[in-house]
C-alpha cells in the first residue's frame, strides 16, 4: 500500500526522546483498512468530524492516518493511551498538548504532501517540519519572485535549469519550516526572512528580518524523506541531534 521510498532506518523497538535530540518520522499515508481502523479509534470526536467532512475518500483516509499515527507516536513517548492525547491550538492553529500532558515538554509538528507524511518531536524547545514533492512547475520564476526574499531571488535566478525544481522546493520547505516553528503562519511574509536553497548546499536560516543573531536562535536541516522528495525541519537552539526514521509498512 505504499507508494514512497525511503532510506531512512526503521526504528528501535522504544525509542526515547531526550532532551538533546529531535525526532523526525516519514511515513506513507497510504493504508490498508485494518490500519486505517485503528487509527480511527485512536481520534477524538472532534477529529472524527472533520475527517467526515472532507469530499474525497484519499483526503479523509491521509487525514485519519496522518492524525492518528500522530497521536500513536505522541503515546508512545509520553507512554499515554493514543486516544486520551488532548491538544489545544494557538491562534493561528498549532496545536500543542494540553493540561498535563504538556509538563513533558513535548513539543511536535507535522506535515504531509501527496501521501507521504513528516512528523518531528522534540523536548522543551519548539519544532517546525515540511515536506514537498519535487515536481517541475511552470510559474516557479514567478511564484519566488512572489514570495522570496529579494536574495533568494537572486540566488534562485542563477540556479541551471535543471537544479530550478529541486531548489525552489528547497526554500518553499524551509520557508515554511520556519513560520510553522514561530507558530505565526501565514501572518508572517515569506520575503522577511532569507534561507540557503542551491542544491548541494546546507540548509541555513540566513536572516530574520535583516538579523543573523535572530537567524542564529534557530537551528535549520535538510531532510531527504523519500525519493522526489523535499523537507526541512527547523528548532530552536544550536546543540540537538537529528535522529529519522520511517514508520513501519
Amino acid at each position: 500500500m505504499t507508494s514512497f521510498r525511503s532510506t531512512w532506518p526503521l526504528p528501535p523497538a522504544k525509542p526515547t526522546l531526550a532532551q538533546d535530540e529531535l525526532h523526525v518520522w516519514v511515513a506513507s499515508l497510504n493504508r490498508p483498512q485494518t490500519q486505517l481502523n485503528q487509527f480511527w479509534q485512536h481520534l477524538a470526536e472532534d477529529e472524527r468530524a472533520r475527517a467526515n467532512r472532507f469530499y474525497f475518500d484519499h483526503d479523509r483516509q491521509h487525514y485519519i492516518v496522518a492524525r492518528g499515527l500522530l497521536r500513536q507516536l505522541l503515546g508512545n513517548y509520553l507512554q499515554h493511551p493514543a486516544h486520551k492525547i488532548a491538544f489545544v491550538y494557538g491562534d493561528h492553529g498549532k496545536p500543542e498538548l494540553a493540561s498535563e500532558q504538556a509538563i513533558a515538554g513535548v513539543r511536535f509538528n507535522i506535515s504531509h504532501a501527496q501521501g507521504v507524511a513528516l512528523l518531528a518531536f522534540a523536548r522543551h524547545r519548539e519544532v517546525g517540519v515540511d515536506i514537498e514533492q519535487v515536481r517541475p512547475l511552470d510559474d516557479g520564476e514567478q511564484i519566488a519572485e512572489r514570495f522570496f526574499s529579494a536574495n533568494e531571488v537572486a540566488v534562485f535566478t542563477a540556479v541551471p535549469a535543471e537544479q530550478k525544481s529541486q531548489a525552489f522546493f528547497n526554500c518553499w520547505t524551509r520557508k515554511e519550516a520556519f513560520i510553522k516553528v514561530i507558530g505565526e503562519g501565514l501572518s508572517c511574509p515569506l520575503d522577511s526572512f532569507d534561507v540557503s536553497l542551491k542544491p548541494g548546499e546546507p540548509a541555513e536560516l540566513l536572516q530574520v528580518k535583516g538579523s543573523q543573531e535572530a537567524a542564529a536562535r534557530w537551528k535549520l536541516q535538510n531532510l531527504e524523506p523519500a525519493t522526489g522528495y523535499a523537507g526541512a525541519v527547523i528548532a530552536e537552539g544550536q546543540s540537538w541531534t537529528l535522529r529519522c526514521w520511517q514508520w513501519p509498512v
